[in-house]
Protein backbone atom coordinates (compact mmCIF):
# COMPACT_ATOMS: atom_id res chain seq x y z
CA UNK A 1 0.00 0.00 0.00
CA UNK A 2 2.98 2.35 0.38
CA UNK A 3 3.36 5.00 -2.36
CA UNK A 4 7.03 4.01 -2.80
CA UNK A 5 6.17 0.37 -3.53
CA UNK A 6 6.57 0.15 -7.31
CA UNK A 7 7.25 -3.58 -7.50
CA UNK A 8 4.00 -4.97 -8.87
CA UNK A 9 1.21 -3.97 -11.23
CA UNK A 10 -1.21 -4.02 -8.25
CA UNK A 11 -0.37 -1.35 -5.66
CA UNK A 12 -2.03 1.09 -3.29
CA UNK A 13 -4.99 0.73 -0.96
CA UNK A 14 -8.37 2.27 -1.67
CA UNK A 15 -10.42 2.93 1.47
CA UNK A 16 -13.80 2.46 -0.23
CA UNK A 17 -12.56 -0.82 -1.72
CA UNK A 18 -11.34 -1.90 1.70
CA UNK A 19 -14.73 -1.13 3.26
CA UNK A 20 -16.43 -3.17 0.53
CA UNK A 21 -14.03 -6.05 1.17
CA UNK A 22 -14.90 -6.02 4.89
CA UNK A 23 -18.61 -6.03 4.11
CA UNK A 24 -18.16 -8.87 1.62
CA UNK A 25 -16.37 -10.92 4.28
CA UNK A 26 -19.11 -10.16 6.77
CA UNK A 27 -21.78 -11.40 4.32
CA UNK A 28 -19.56 -14.46 3.68
CA UNK A 29 -21.64 -15.77 0.81
CA UNK A 30 -20.96 -17.51 -2.48
CA UNK A 31 -21.57 -16.37 -6.07
CA UNK A 32 -23.00 -19.60 -7.48
CA UNK A 33 -26.75 -18.97 -7.05
CA UNK A 34 -29.05 -15.98 -6.90
CA UNK A 35 -30.87 -17.40 -3.89
CA UNK A 36 -27.85 -17.04 -1.60
CA UNK A 37 -26.21 -13.91 -3.09
CA UNK A 38 -29.04 -12.01 -4.76
CA UNK A 39 -27.63 -8.48 -4.44
CA UNK A 40 -24.09 -9.49 -5.38
CA UNK A 41 -25.29 -11.48 -8.42
CA UNK A 42 -27.23 -8.44 -9.67
CA UNK A 43 -24.25 -6.14 -9.02
CA UNK A 44 -22.06 -8.48 -11.06
CA UNK A 45 -24.64 -8.47 -13.84
CA UNK A 46 -24.79 -4.65 -14.13
CA UNK A 47 -21.06 -4.10 -13.60
CA UNK A 48 -20.00 -6.61 -16.27
CA UNK A 49 -22.54 -5.09 -18.67
CA UNK A 50 -21.06 -1.62 -18.04
CA UNK A 51 -17.54 -2.97 -18.64
CA UNK A 52 -18.64 -4.59 -21.93
CA UNK A 53 -20.20 -1.27 -22.94
CA UNK A 54 -16.82 0.40 -22.35
CA UNK A 55 -15.13 -2.25 -24.49
CA UNK A 56 -17.52 -1.11 -27.23
CA UNK A 57 -20.00 -3.97 -27.59
CA UNK A 58 -23.47 -2.58 -28.45
CA UNK A 59 -25.50 -1.93 -25.30
CA UNK A 60 -23.01 -3.93 -23.27
CA UNK A 61 -24.32 -7.17 -24.78
CA UNK A 62 -22.48 -10.44 -24.18
CA UNK A 63 -21.45 -12.35 -21.10
CA UNK A 64 -18.71 -12.43 -18.50
CA UNK A 65 -17.55 -13.50 -15.09
CA UNK A 66 -15.22 -12.39 -12.31
CA UNK A 67 -12.46 -14.93 -11.87
CA UNK A 68 -9.50 -15.39 -9.46
CA UNK A 69 -7.06 -13.33 -11.55
CA UNK A 70 -5.98 -12.61 -15.11
CA UNK A 71 -4.34 -16.00 -15.61
CA UNK A 72 -7.67 -17.75 -15.01
CA UNK A 73 -9.53 -15.20 -17.16
CA UNK A 74 -7.10 -15.93 -20.02
CA UNK A 75 -7.59 -19.67 -19.50
CA UNK A 76 -11.38 -19.20 -19.68
CA UNK A 77 -10.93 -17.43 -23.03
CA UNK A 78 -8.90 -20.36 -24.35
CA UNK A 79 -11.44 -22.88 -23.01
CA UNK A 80 -14.39 -21.03 -24.60
CA UNK A 81 -12.59 -20.47 -27.92
CA UNK A 82 -11.85 -24.20 -28.14
CA UNK A 83 -15.47 -25.10 -27.29
CA UNK A 84 -16.80 -22.63 -29.89
CA UNK A 85 -14.76 -24.31 -32.64
CA UNK A 86 -15.12 -27.92 -31.43
CA UNK A 87 -18.08 -28.31 -29.02
CA UNK A 88 -17.52 -32.10 -28.93
CA UNK A 89 -14.31 -31.56 -26.93
CA UNK A 90 -16.44 -31.09 -23.79
CA UNK A 91 -17.58 -34.75 -23.77
CA UNK A 92 -14.95 -36.50 -25.84
CA UNK A 93 -11.78 -34.65 -24.87
CA UNK A 94 -8.71 -33.66 -26.89
CA UNK A 95 -8.41 -37.08 -28.60
CA UNK A 96 -11.56 -36.33 -30.60
CA UNK A 97 -10.31 -33.12 -32.21
CA UNK A 98 -7.39 -32.06 -34.44
CA UNK A 99 -4.14 -30.55 -33.13
CA UNK A 100 -4.92 -26.98 -32.08
CA UNK A 101 -2.51 -24.04 -32.02
CA UNK A 102 -2.77 -20.63 -30.36
CA UNK A 103 -0.77 -17.48 -31.11
CA UNK A 104 0.46 -14.75 -28.80
CA UNK A 105 3.34 -12.30 -28.75
CA UNK A 106 6.77 -13.14 -27.36
CA UNK A 107 6.16 -10.39 -24.76
CA UNK A 108 2.79 -11.77 -23.64
CA UNK A 109 2.00 -13.00 -20.14
CA UNK A 110 3.09 -16.54 -19.18
CA UNK A 111 -0.53 -17.42 -18.39
CA UNK A 112 -1.27 -18.07 -22.07
CA UNK A 113 1.18 -21.00 -22.05
CA UNK A 114 0.03 -22.03 -18.57
CA UNK A 115 -3.58 -22.19 -19.76
CA UNK A 116 -2.57 -24.32 -22.74
CA UNK A 117 -0.75 -26.71 -20.40
CA UNK A 118 -3.74 -26.95 -18.03
CA UNK A 119 -6.26 -27.52 -20.84
CA UNK A 120 -4.25 -30.32 -22.45
CA UNK A 121 -3.44 -28.23 -25.54
CA UNK A 122 0.24 -28.17 -24.58
CA UNK A 123 2.77 -25.36 -24.38
CA UNK A 124 4.34 -26.43 -27.71
CA UNK A 125 1.02 -25.48 -29.32
CA UNK A 126 1.40 -21.83 -28.27
CA UNK A 127 3.28 -20.08 -31.07
CA UNK A 128 5.10 -16.91 -30.04
CA UNK A 129 4.91 -14.05 -32.53
CA UNK A 130 7.78 -11.61 -32.91
CA UNK A 131 7.53 -8.08 -31.50
CA UNK A 132 8.96 -4.80 -32.70
CA UNK A 133 11.50 -2.87 -30.61
CA UNK A 134 8.66 -1.33 -28.55
CA UNK A 135 7.26 -4.78 -27.64
CA UNK A 136 4.21 -4.75 -29.95
CA UNK A 137 3.21 -7.86 -31.89
CA UNK A 138 4.13 -7.70 -35.60
CA UNK A 139 0.94 -8.52 -37.59
CA UNK A 140 2.82 -9.73 -40.70
CA UNK A 141 4.66 -12.29 -38.57
CA UNK A 142 1.34 -13.41 -37.06
CA UNK A 143 -0.14 -14.03 -40.51
CA UNK A 144 2.99 -15.85 -41.66
CA UNK A 145 2.91 -18.18 -38.64
CA UNK A 146 -0.83 -18.87 -39.07
CA UNK A 147 -0.27 -19.95 -42.68
CA UNK A 148 2.73 -22.04 -41.63
CA UNK A 149 0.65 -23.83 -38.96
CA UNK A 150 -2.19 -24.51 -41.41
CA UNK A 151 0.27 -25.99 -43.94
CA UNK A 152 1.45 -28.41 -41.24
CA UNK A 153 -2.15 -29.51 -40.70
CA UNK A 154 -2.67 -27.74 -37.38
CA UNK A 155 -5.87 -25.80 -36.60
CA UNK A 156 -5.37 -22.19 -35.40
CA UNK A 157 -8.12 -21.52 -32.85
CA UNK A 158 -7.04 -18.47 -30.81
CA UNK A 159 -4.94 -15.33 -31.06
CA UNK A 160 -4.24 -13.66 -27.71
CA UNK A 161 -3.29 -10.01 -28.24
CA UNK A 162 -1.97 -8.01 -25.30
CA UNK A 163 -3.17 -4.56 -24.28
CA UNK A 164 -0.44 -3.48 -21.87
CA UNK A 165 2.38 -6.04 -21.76
CA UNK A 166 3.82 -6.91 -18.36
CA UNK A 167 7.32 -5.56 -18.93
CA UNK A 168 7.20 -2.83 -21.59
CA UNK A 169 3.53 -1.86 -21.16
CA UNK A 170 3.07 -2.24 -24.93
CA UNK A 171 -0.27 -2.32 -26.72
CA UNK A 172 -0.50 -4.74 -29.64
CA UNK A 173 -2.01 -3.31 -32.88
CA UNK A 174 -5.52 -4.63 -32.26
CA UNK A 175 -7.12 -3.47 -35.52
CA UNK A 176 -4.55 -5.25 -37.70
CA UNK A 177 -4.78 -8.37 -35.51
CA UNK A 178 -8.60 -8.28 -35.73
CA UNK A 179 -8.39 -8.16 -39.53
CA UNK A 180 -6.19 -11.27 -39.55
CA UNK A 181 -8.46 -13.12 -37.09
CA UNK A 182 -11.48 -12.30 -39.26
CA UNK A 183 -9.69 -13.44 -42.42
CA UNK A 184 -8.75 -16.84 -40.96
CA UNK A 185 -11.85 -17.24 -38.71
CA UNK A 186 -9.84 -17.38 -35.46
CA UNK A 187 -11.07 -16.35 -32.00
CA UNK A 188 -9.51 -13.04 -30.99
CA UNK A 189 -8.80 -12.60 -27.29
CA UNK A 190 -7.39 -9.38 -25.82
CA UNK A 191 -5.45 -9.73 -22.58
CA UNK A 192 -6.08 -6.27 -21.14
CA UNK A 193 -5.35 -7.37 -17.57
CA UNK A 194 -2.90 -4.46 -17.20
CA UNK A 195 -4.06 -2.02 -19.90
CA UNK A 196 -7.85 -2.48 -19.75
CA UNK A 197 -8.19 0.29 -17.18
CA UNK A 198 -7.20 2.82 -19.85
CA UNK A 199 -10.71 2.38 -21.30
CA UNK A 200 -11.73 4.68 -18.41
CA UNK A 201 -9.58 7.50 -19.77
CA UNK A 202 -10.69 9.68 -22.68
CA UNK A 203 -7.07 10.73 -23.15
CA UNK A 204 -5.57 7.23 -23.33
CA UNK A 205 -8.26 4.78 -24.48
CA UNK A 206 -7.18 5.13 -28.14
CA UNK A 207 -4.38 2.71 -27.24
CA UNK A 208 -7.04 -0.04 -27.20
CA UNK A 209 -8.59 0.91 -30.57
CA UNK A 210 -9.96 -2.30 -32.09
CA UNK A 211 -10.71 -3.99 -28.74
CA UNK A 212 -14.42 -3.90 -29.65
CA UNK A 213 -13.68 -6.46 -32.39
CA UNK A 214 -12.38 -9.04 -29.91
CA UNK A 215 -14.38 -12.17 -29.02
CA UNK A 216 -13.19 -11.97 -25.42
CA UNK A 217 -11.33 -9.54 -23.19
CA UNK A 218 -9.51 -9.92 -19.86
CA UNK A 219 -9.62 -6.78 -17.69
CA UNK A 220 -8.21 -6.66 -14.13
CA UNK A 221 -9.62 -3.76 -12.09
CA UNK A 222 -7.22 -4.84 -9.31
CA UNK A 223 -4.31 -3.48 -11.34
CA UNK A 224 -4.55 -0.02 -12.89
CA UNK A 225 -7.85 0.86 -11.20
CA UNK A 226 -6.59 0.05 -7.69
CA UNK A 227 -9.44 -2.27 -6.63
CA UNK A 228 -8.25 -4.48 -3.73
CA UNK A 229 -7.07 -7.94 -4.83
CA UNK A 230 -8.55 -9.95 -6.33
CA UNK A 231 -10.80 -8.49 -9.02
CA UNK A 232 -10.41 -9.80 -12.57
CA UNK A 233 -13.09 -9.95 -15.24
CA UNK A 234 -13.39 -12.01 -18.39
CA UNK A 235 -15.78 -10.41 -20.88
CA UNK A 236 -17.21 -12.50 -23.74
CA UNK A 237 -18.95 -11.05 -26.79
CA UNK A 238 -21.29 -14.01 -27.43
CA UNK A 239 -23.98 -14.59 -24.84
CA UNK A 240 -24.69 -18.16 -23.71
CA UNK A 241 -21.33 -19.56 -24.79
CA UNK A 242 -19.82 -19.73 -21.29
CA UNK A 243 -22.90 -21.52 -20.02
CA UNK A 244 -22.86 -24.12 -22.80
CA UNK A 245 -19.13 -24.64 -22.41
CA UNK A 246 -19.07 -25.16 -18.65
CA UNK A 247 -22.48 -26.21 -17.38
CA UNK A 248 -22.89 -29.61 -15.71
CA UNK A 249 -26.55 -29.32 -14.58
CA UNK A 250 -25.89 -30.30 -10.95
CA UNK A 251 -29.44 -30.80 -9.69
CA UNK A 252 -28.53 -30.10 -6.05
CA UNK A 253 -27.58 -26.50 -6.91
CA UNK A 254 -29.15 -25.57 -10.23
CA UNK A 255 -32.69 -26.93 -9.94
CA UNK A 256 -34.70 -26.11 -13.06
CA UNK A 257 -38.01 -25.54 -11.21
CA UNK A 258 -36.96 -22.55 -9.06
CA UNK A 259 -39.39 -19.64 -8.83
CA UNK A 260 -37.00 -17.02 -10.28
CA UNK A 261 -35.15 -16.37 -13.56
CA UNK A 262 -32.53 -19.14 -13.71
CA UNK A 263 -30.10 -17.00 -15.73
CA UNK A 264 -29.20 -15.37 -12.39
CA UNK A 265 -27.68 -18.66 -11.18
CA UNK A 266 -24.19 -17.91 -12.48
CA UNK A 267 -22.43 -20.90 -10.94
CA UNK A 268 -22.88 -23.28 -13.85
CA UNK A 269 -21.03 -21.05 -16.31
CA UNK A 270 -17.97 -20.88 -14.03
CA UNK A 271 -15.18 -23.44 -13.66
CA UNK A 272 -15.29 -22.99 -9.91
CA UNK A 273 -18.09 -24.13 -7.70
CA UNK A 274 -17.33 -21.85 -4.73
CA UNK A 275 -16.71 -18.36 -6.08
CA UNK A 276 -15.69 -15.37 -3.97
CA UNK A 277 -17.63 -12.10 -4.19
CA UNK A 278 -15.18 -9.88 -6.07
CA UNK A 279 -17.60 -7.48 -7.74
CA UNK A 280 -18.71 -5.48 -4.68
CA UNK A 281 -15.32 -3.75 -4.25
CA UNK A 282 -15.36 -2.55 -7.85
CA UNK A 283 -19.04 -1.60 -7.83
CA UNK A 284 -18.74 0.46 -4.63
CA UNK A 285 -15.55 2.21 -5.79
CA UNK A 286 -17.21 3.00 -9.13
CA UNK A 287 -20.23 4.47 -7.32
CA UNK A 288 -17.92 6.52 -5.08
CA UNK A 289 -15.52 7.85 -7.74
CA UNK A 290 -17.55 7.65 -10.90
CA UNK A 291 -15.89 6.96 -14.23
CA UNK A 292 -14.37 10.46 -14.10
CA UNK A 293 -12.75 9.65 -10.74
CA UNK A 294 -11.13 6.52 -12.15
CA UNK A 295 -10.11 8.54 -15.21
CA UNK A 296 -8.37 11.18 -13.07
CA UNK A 297 -6.59 8.49 -11.05
CA UNK A 298 -5.35 6.67 -14.20
CA UNK A 299 -4.33 9.87 -16.00
CA UNK A 300 -2.32 10.91 -12.95
CA UNK A 301 -0.38 7.63 -12.89
CA UNK A 302 0.42 7.95 -16.60
CA UNK A 303 1.51 11.55 -16.07
CA UNK A 304 3.88 10.41 -13.28
CA UNK A 305 5.37 7.78 -15.58
CA UNK A 306 6.00 10.46 -18.20
CA UNK A 307 7.56 12.68 -15.51
CA UNK A 308 9.97 9.86 -14.59
CA UNK A 309 10.79 9.20 -18.24
CA UNK A 310 11.49 12.89 -18.94
CA UNK A 311 13.64 13.13 -15.82
CA UNK A 312 15.93 10.18 -16.57
CA UNK A 313 16.05 9.95 -20.39
CA UNK A 314 18.99 12.37 -20.63
CA UNK A 315 20.28 12.05 -17.06
CA UNK A 316 23.83 10.83 -16.53
CA UNK A 317 23.92 7.20 -15.41
CA UNK A 318 20.64 6.19 -17.03
CA UNK A 319 19.91 4.37 -20.27
CA UNK A 320 16.43 3.68 -21.61
CA UNK A 321 15.65 0.12 -22.70
CA UNK A 322 13.65 1.34 -25.72
CA UNK A 323 13.36 4.72 -27.42
CA UNK A 324 10.42 7.02 -27.01
CA UNK A 325 7.78 7.81 -24.42
CA UNK A 326 6.28 4.77 -22.68
CA UNK A 327 2.69 3.90 -23.68
CA UNK A 328 1.65 2.82 -20.20
CA UNK A 329 3.15 3.49 -16.76
CA UNK A 330 5.99 1.01 -17.40
CA UNK A 331 9.33 2.85 -17.57
CA UNK A 332 12.20 0.47 -18.40
CA UNK A 333 15.78 1.60 -17.85
CA UNK A 334 19.29 0.64 -16.78
CA UNK A 335 21.14 2.45 -14.04
CA UNK A 336 24.80 2.61 -15.07
CA UNK A 337 27.10 3.01 -12.02
CA UNK A 338 30.08 5.44 -12.39
CA UNK A 339 32.53 2.52 -12.78
CA UNK A 340 30.78 1.33 -15.98
CA UNK A 341 30.12 4.67 -17.63
CA UNK A 342 33.38 4.96 -19.53
CA UNK A 343 33.64 1.24 -20.39
CA UNK A 344 33.15 0.23 -23.99
CA UNK A 345 30.09 -1.86 -24.77
CA UNK A 346 31.43 -5.41 -24.61
CA UNK A 347 30.82 -8.77 -22.91
CA UNK A 348 32.47 -7.72 -19.66
CA UNK A 349 30.36 -4.55 -19.37
CA UNK A 350 27.22 -6.58 -20.04
CA UNK A 351 28.01 -9.19 -17.40
CA UNK A 352 28.77 -6.45 -14.84
CA UNK A 353 25.61 -4.50 -15.75
CA UNK A 354 23.59 -7.72 -15.35
CA UNK A 355 24.45 -7.69 -11.61
CA UNK A 356 23.65 -4.01 -10.93
CA UNK A 357 19.84 -4.09 -10.67
CA UNK A 358 19.69 -7.20 -8.42
CA UNK A 359 22.18 -5.66 -5.95
CA UNK A 360 20.34 -2.32 -5.84
CA UNK A 361 17.01 -4.15 -5.37
CA UNK A 362 18.48 -6.26 -2.54
CA UNK A 363 19.73 -3.09 -0.84
CA UNK A 364 16.32 -1.43 -1.27
CA UNK A 365 14.73 -4.39 0.49
CA UNK A 366 17.32 -4.35 3.29
CA UNK A 367 16.82 -0.62 3.91
CA UNK A 368 13.06 -0.88 3.40
CA UNK A 369 12.91 2.48 1.61
CA UNK A 370 11.33 1.59 -1.75
CA UNK A 371 10.87 -1.37 -4.05
CA UNK A 372 11.01 -1.65 -7.83
CA UNK A 373 11.10 -4.68 -10.10
CA UNK A 374 13.83 -5.78 -12.51
CA UNK A 375 14.27 -8.53 -15.11
CA UNK A 376 16.21 -9.50 -18.22
CA UNK A 377 14.33 -9.77 -21.53
CA UNK A 378 15.56 -11.45 -24.69
CA UNK A 379 19.16 -10.33 -25.24
CA UNK A 380 18.80 -7.44 -22.77
CA UNK A 381 20.48 -7.91 -19.38
CA UNK A 382 18.69 -7.05 -16.08
CA UNK A 383 16.96 -3.67 -16.22
CA UNK A 384 14.57 -1.87 -13.89
CA UNK A 385 10.87 -1.99 -14.77
CA UNK A 386 9.23 0.86 -12.94
CA UNK A 387 5.41 0.76 -12.83
CA UNK A 388 2.99 3.22 -11.26
CA UNK A 389 -0.58 2.23 -10.35
CA UNK A 390 -0.91 3.71 -6.86
CA UNK A 391 -2.91 6.97 -6.95
CA UNK A 392 -1.15 8.02 -3.71
CA UNK A 393 2.23 8.26 -5.52
CA UNK A 394 3.55 11.80 -6.07
CA UNK A 395 6.35 13.58 -7.95
CA UNK A 396 8.33 13.53 -4.69
CA UNK A 397 8.13 9.71 -4.59
CA UNK A 398 9.52 9.55 -8.13
CA UNK A 399 12.34 11.96 -7.20
CA UNK A 400 13.07 9.83 -4.13
CA UNK A 401 13.31 6.66 -6.23
CA UNK A 402 15.89 8.22 -8.57
CA UNK A 403 17.98 9.51 -5.65
CA UNK A 404 17.73 6.16 -3.89
CA UNK A 405 18.87 4.17 -6.94
CA UNK A 406 21.87 6.49 -7.24
CA UNK A 407 22.63 6.31 -3.51
CA UNK A 408 22.49 2.50 -3.46
CA UNK A 409 24.32 1.97 -6.75
CA UNK A 410 27.16 4.53 -6.63
CA UNK A 411 29.81 2.05 -5.51
CA UNK A 412 28.94 -0.83 -7.87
Amino acid sequence: GHPRYFNQLSTGLDMVGLAADWLTSAANTNMFTYEIAPVFVLLEYVTLRKMREMVGWPGGSGDGIFSPGGAISNMYAMLIARFKMFPEVKEKGMAAIPRLVAFTSEHSHFSVKKGAAALGIGTDSVILIRCDERGKMIPSDLERRILEAKQKGFVPFLVSATAGTTVYGAFDPLIAIADICKKYKIWMHVDGAWGGGLLMSRKHKWKLNGVERANSVTWNPHKMMGVPLQCSALLVREEGLMQNCNQMHASYLFQQDKHYDLSYDTGDKALQCGRHVDVFKLWLMWRAKGTTGFEAQIDKCLELAEYLYNKIKNREGYEMVFDGKPQHTNVCFWYIPPSLRSMEDNEERMSRLMKVAPVIKARMMEYGTTMVSYQPLGDKVNFFRMVISNPAATHQDIDFLIDEIERLGQDL
